[in-house]
């Protein structure tokens, strides 16, 4: 059957092919939660074999798998061949749909299921939706806080099993950026991150000749002349360009506020939220402009503030081609074509393209 491609052996509940009855027994656990693997030293269940032998050398401390380049070991092959892929970045699984590429076969085998069969799995949280019930459960963890996965010596609990093997394998004090001091558990993010020091712009949009110094980021302005906007919400319609902003609209629908300001007890949805918020009771401004020693609570003020001195303007109007510093005032611009003006005064009935100014006028008037 390897050679012919041929699985004859379909799950009921999701549709996936498996070559072995074996193998589906195995897929079956994933939809009914059983985990007949026991570690016999702390009472925690697998659904794996191969799953409890890895656990069972946390106990010892044995990691069997070394990289010769700088010592690295590892307790599984699996984490073993996924680092060596760090060093290499071969992506050897393709996407035949979409013509992705993947280095890890189970996030390729995960890719292709979202082509397959959709996204079937619900949560009844937030609404978002899930190729596999699996991903479904551990998304559903974000919600309720649990932390399935411990590291009992350090007493530090992971939401994933991904973030817990990272934690495992690299220790917590694994890259130090030398620069600014901050620490990475991944190797990835680390150089994604030394990227944001040197500032080097390796990826321009052809359309507008825009830089960017990360791929995602790329990506989204992409969208932005393309018009798409991929991740909508079916609830209420609305759509988003990027994955993030969607997520913080998810929130809005919720009405839950994981994060609660102790100095005033403000809640908010996001830890990044809270972080600026916090700044406000501090007064700490970490991000200054050298230009003019103007400091900032966030690096994205920063970079705006930076277009007052240099002059760019990257927001363009595609009806008349004039361009603006800020996106909203492209937005409030672009209004002037369609003479909507949404807001209006119930006072004088006196209506105005921007919040801003429909303000000043019921402070001034009114």
């Amino acid at each position: 059957m390897t050679h012919t491609g041929e699985k004859p052996y379909e799950c009921k509940q999701c549709g996936r092919a498996f070559r072995s009855a074996s193998r589906l027994r195995t897929h079956e656990r994933t939809h009914t939660g059983k985990k007949p693997y026991e570690c016999k030293q702390c009472g925690k269940v697998y659904r794996y074999w191969s799953g409890l032998r890895i656990h069972e050398l946390t106990h010892i401390g044995k990691k069997p798998y070394e990289f010769n380049d700088h010592g690295k070991s590892f307790y599984s092959s699996n984490f073993f061949l996924n680092h060596k892929r760090v060093h290499t970045r071969v992506k050897t699984y393709e996407c035949k749909e979409c013509r992705k590429a993947f280095d890890n076969p189970t996030f390729f085998q995960k890719h292709e299921g979202s082509h397959r069969k959709g996204k079937p799995y619900e949560c009844k949280e937030c609404g978002k939706a899930f190729a596999f019930s699996s991903s479904l459960q551990t998304h559903e963890r974000t919600h309720i806080g649990k932390k399935c996965y411990e590291h009992k010596q350090r007493g530090k609990g992971f939401s994933h099993l991904r973030s817990f093997s990272r934690h495992m394998n690299t220790g917590e004090r694994a890259h130090k950026c030398k620069i600014c001091g901050k620490i990475f558990h991944s190797p990835s993010s680390f150089q994604t991150h030394e990227k944001s020091h040197t500032r080097e712009k390796r990826y321009k949009c052809k359309q507008c000749g825009k830089a960017f110094i990360y791929f995602n980021a790329f990506q989204r302005h992409q969208r932005s002349h393309t018009g798409k906007k991929p991740h909508e919400r079916k609830q209420c319609g609305k759509a988003y360009i990027s994955p993030v902003s969607f997520r913080y609209h998810q929130l809005s629908h919720t009405g839950a506020k994981r994060y609660e300001c102790k100095q005033c007890g403000k809640g908010f949805n996001l830890p990044s939220s809270i972080q600026y918020h916090e700044m406000t009771h501090t007064g700490e401004k970490p991000y200054e402009y050298k230009q003019c020693r103007k400091a900032f609570r966030c690096a994205s003020s920063l970079r705006i503030h930076g277009r007052t001195h240099t002059g760019e303007k990257p927001y363009k109007c595609k009806q008349c081609g004039k361009v603006y510093g800020y996106w909203s005032g492209l937005r409030i611009h672009e209004l002037t074509h369609t003479r909507k003006k949404p807001y209006e005064c119930k006072e004088c009935e006196k209506s105005f393209y921007s919040s801003s100014s429909f303000l000043n006028h019921k402070k001034k008037l009114h």
